[in-house]
């Protein structure tokens, strides 16, 4: 199923209008709406022919599951007879407990990958299918960037963007330090990348990584007075820094790695990914290399600011 980017889409990002970096403990209705569009995509219809309804059966499956685990008769508190298909996503709609929400969501997506997955051919002879299960993982996921949201499913299982991301140990202190009025430009470029990531504009969030980290140490070079020229690439001004001892010389030996890291971290990713003539075939950026270059980001802009005593 196609996703497309919606005339009243690009208004909200144009004002502004976006989620405040991640958020884990609410899953907004649209979402929710969006999610069930994808479940019944992926579980398809029973063809005629069919001699069992698969997707009644998954239906029935998760609902009685969920029961179980809860210790309930049945989910929500509808007083109408309702299918085992209404009954869980009525709940999941209506349910308050966003870590319930979060169990209907994973309980879902892990029979497609593990069940419907496991024998496609089989269950597409079954079932009308508008949705295969890789497609319908791949719009879950970017639909929970598209609102914001700190989850990811992947590796069949559903999990917290932090646990691969680091968004609190990496992201928010790097935030934080660049919300000083000296490291604006700097941070506007990192919450750019940060929300390039959101959207799956990868090459474009590797393009403003390096504008961020080139105009971290810019700008500690201007207050440092270190002669730089503007135009500097990050490797000279990475070679500017390490000569003007920004790392303390009774650890430089310690910090070689570092300066190793710095130079073949980032501006080696950009250059190779993103920042060159992509040839006749377009290159594909994909999002474990995106993560890794948004937390080598910050975790430099880190130690050098923190380094700078700024």
């Amino acid at each position: 199923m196609a996703i497309f980017d919606l005339y009243s889409k690009r208004q909200k990002a144009l004002r502004g209008e976006v989620p405040d970096v991640f958020v884990y403990d609410n899953i907004p209705n649209p979402l929710r709406v969006q999610i069930i569009h994808i479940i019944r995509d992926a579980l398809g219809d029973m063809k005629s022919h069919a001699a069992q309804n698969e997707p009644k059966r998954a239906y029935e499956f998760i609902h009685k599951s969920l029961c179980r685990e809860y210790g309930v008769f049945k989910l929500g508190q509808s007083q109408f007879r309702e299918t085992d298909e209404e009954s869980v996503l009525n709940f999941f709609l209506q349910t308050k407990e966003n870590e319930k929400a979060i169990d209907v969501i994973e309980f879902f997506f892990k029979y497609i990958d593990r069940v419907i997955k496991k024998d496609l051919n089989t269950y597409k002879f079954m079932t009308n299918l508008k949705m295969e299960p890789e497609e319908a993982i791949e719009e879950l996921n970017y639909r929970f960037k598209e609102h914001g949201i700190g989850f990811q499913f992947e590796g069949g299982e559903l999990i917290r963007i932090d646990s691969t991301y680091t968004h609190s140990e990496i992201i928010k202190p790097t935030i934080s330090l660049l919300t000083h009025k000296k490291f604006q430009g700097a941070n506007d470029e990192f919450m750019k990348a940060h929300d390039h990531y959101r959207h799956g504009q990868n090459k474009e969030c590797l393009t403003e990584c390096l504008k961020s980290f080139e105009s971290t140490m810019k700008i500690i070079c201007k207050e440092k007075k270190w002669h730089f020229d503007t135009k500097d690439t990050s490797k000279k001004l990475i070679s500017i820094c390490m000569q003007n001892e920004l790392v303390p010389s009774f650890t430089q030996n310690q910090f070689t790695s570092l300066a190793n890291l710095l130079e073949s971290g980032i501006p080696a990713i950009r250059n190779k990914l993103s920042g060159h003539g992509q040839g006749q075939i377009p290159q594909k950026v994909d999002d474990e290399m995106t993560r890794y270059a948004l937390n080598l980001t910050g975790t430099n802009i880190i130690f050098l600011i923190e380094q700078s005593g700024l």
